[in-house]
This record gives structure tokens, sequence and C-alpha cells, in this order.
């Protein structure tokens, strides 16, 4: 944990403050104050989702699901009658488990903003669990609405806005995290893929395996290359923009230094994913274990590494019909599985999301047109 009172923490997290708001002691100024005056005209997620790309992307979804449930033959009649036969308890308690996660997910962020000296003590108005859990979900909900995986670059101008800190500095935090998660992710589940498949790895499946291990590869090589060369790199950008350069690389990479502790609980978090469509599973009497609820889950996460759809709509439902019957499920009941899963996933989201983006809108949080801030797994 970085020394909450050393003046380089205040310059890691950028010392961006409201208008009016006093310098803490010993804070020291940071690379490019001024972030404002060189960022990209931001644009709502409002007028994000009103964009024609947006409406694309959804009939893309709805393709998809339509062709995939006639070439696979479910039966919808059956499909609806295990629907209404779900056991409620055991989907509420699935519920439960996935907004846990979440919260365990802002926990972690929020001590990660801490070791990058986005703390209290150094000024910053930096929310509380419960805040944190909330900018999450709007993040999340972002996803949900709009395509090319916004949501983390959302949820670093919701930190700036209501912590007064640096969006780059917040949003290296995030690239760390989504390190740190397909990193342990991978490892999971290939160790869960063994015990299940063997040596006998379904083809798509083994594709959606080499697509995380290709991911992980991506990402370390990228991370490397970004270190040893970033004083290169930083020659060759502008100059009005090498303070973001700078606070980016010092997020990632103070985050990076210590990773153990955020790669334990990502480990806790991807179990949780595994427990929730366990527990799915158990709500429409499936026969799963708990090694194969895994394996459904990670993989399902892994094919929205590429952000075709909003949160991976309709790809994460096709690829479950497909997967669930590779573990002993029937077509219909993973059909039925793979729709109580993603109200859980997706629409839950939606529901909890809408309301409180509605509430901060007044805030004005927008997102900067142009970033994506790629994401994994938050399906």
């Amino acid at each position: 944990m970085v020394n909450e009172t050393d003046p380089t923490a205040k310059h890691l997290a950028g010392d961006v403050r409201s208008p009016g708001q006093a310098a803490p002691p010993d804070a020291k100024r940071p690379i490019d104050d001024d972030e404002s005056s060189s960022e990209t005209p931001p644009v709502s997620i409002g007028r994000r989702f009103l964009q024609p790309r947006t409406f694309v992307s959804f009939g893309l979804a709805a393709f998809i699901v339509y062709f995939a449930v006639q070439r696979l033959e479910v039966d919808l009649d059956d499909v609806w009658r295990q629907l209404r036969d779900a056991n409620p308890l055991l989907l509420v308690t699935a519920l439960l488990t996935f907004y846990s996660a979440i919260l365990i997910r802002a926990m972690r962020w929020r001590m990660m903003l801490k070791q990058v000296g986005i703390t209290r003590k150094q000024g910053y108005r930096l929310p509380g669990n419960l805040g944190t859990f909330q900018i999450l979900v709007l993040s999340l909900f972002a996803n949900c609405v709009v395509p090319a995986r916004l949501g983390d670059a959302y949820r670093s101008f919701l930190l700036k806005d209501r912590a007064g800190s640096s969006f780059g500095v917040g949003l290296g935090t995030i690239l760390a995290e989504r390190l740190i998660d397909v990193v342990v992710m991978v490892g999971v589940v290939v160790t869960a893929g063994v015990v299940v498949f063997g040596s006998n790895v379904p083809g798509r499946a083994e594709q959606a395996f080499l697509l995380g291990i290709g991911a992980v590869v991506i990402g370390i090589i990228g991370s490397v290359v970004l270190f040893v060369f970033r004083e290169r790199i930083e020659a060759l950008i502008p100059d009005r923009f090498g303070g973001h350069f700078q606070r980016l690389n010092l997020g990632i990479f103070e985050i990076l230094r210590k990773p153990f502790p955020f790669a334990l609980l990502g480990g806790l978090i991807w179990l949780m994913d595994g427990l929730r469509v366990y527990l799915v599973c158990q709500a429409l009497g499936a026969t799963i274990t708990i090694p194969e609820a895994i394996v459904v889950s990670l993989l399902s996460a892994l094919v929205t590494i590429i952000p075709i759809t909003p949160a991976g709509l309709g790809v994460v439902e096709v690829f479950m019909i497909w997967i669930l019957p590779q573990v002993g499920v029937a077509s219909d009941t993973a059909a039925a599985i793979a729709i109580l899963d993603r109200l859980i996933t997706y629409w839950s989201l939606i529901v909890v999301g809408l309301p409180l983006y509605l509430v901060n809108l007044r805030r004005d949080v927008v997102v900067t047109t142009g970033t994506t801030g790629q994401a994994v797994g938050e399906t």
C-alpha cells in the first residue's frame, strides 16, 4: 500500500480538484494538471444509445439469438415450462451472489485507488464501498446499453466527478484491473477445464480457451512494451497529451507493482461467477458440478473479449446454449439456464442501473468520444 502521506502518492493520483478546494499538505503538483484543456469533447451515454451503431448492435444480437434457436432446434414451449417451474429461492440466491461479486469488485477497486494515492487524507472525495459499488453498477449499465465497452471510460469519469481525481490515473487502475482479471480468469478456467474435459476439449470451447490465452499474452506483452519503451512512446505523443499518458502509465504500473492481493480477490470473484451459474442450474433441476459451472461461466465471459454487441448480448446466450450440452445438459434446459442467467447478469443491471443513471444525470457525467475502455468478463 502506498504511504498516504507521501507527496509522490498525490503525484500519482493527478491532483485534480474542484474549483476552490484547498490543496492538502505536502501535495506535489502533477505532471499536467490541466486535463480539461486537452480532452476531447464528451458525449453522454444517452446520446451514445441513440446512435445508429447502437441499434445495429441490438439488431445483430436479436439475429444471433434467432438464428441459434432455429439452428439448435430448441423447443420454446418446453423452455417456457421449465422457466415457470424454476425454484425462486435459488434464483434469488444466484442474484445475490452476482451483486455480492460486484461489491467485492468495488471494494477491490477502492483498494487500488488507495494504492495510487487517491485517498481522503490526500484531499480526494473518495467514495466509500457503497459509493464505489454504485459507480461500478453504473459502468456495467453503460456496457449493457451501448456497444464498444464504454463502461470503463464511464467509470473513470464518474470517479473524476465524485472524487476529484485524474481521469488518466483512474483509467490506468481499471486497465491494470482488467489485465489481472483476465490472467486469473484464464488460470481458473483452464484448471476447471482440465477437470471437466481432460484432453477432450470441444472445438468451440478450445477456441474460447485460446482466445483467453491470446488475450493474456497480448496484455502481458503490451504492458512490458508500455513500461520498457514508455519514454520513447511519450516522446512521440504531442505535448498536450503527455501528462495524460504519464498519469495513465502511473495508474497501471503502480497497481501491477503489487498485483497479488488483487489477483486473490479476482479468483474469488470468478469462483462466485461459477457459483451463480451453478445455482441457476440447480433452480431448474439440471445436474451440473461446480467445476462445470465455472467452465460455463468463464468461457461465456471470455467470448465477450471482442465487444460485438452490448455486454455480449446474444453472443453469451448462444454460447451457453451450445456449451451446456457439452457437460450433459439437455438443449432446452440449456436455453432456460441461459435465459435465467442473463436475466441476472444483463437485464437486472438495466433494471437497477437505469434509475441510478437517471438520478445521477444531473451530475452531467459523460464519456469521452472514442474512448473504449476494453473490459472482460462482466457480462
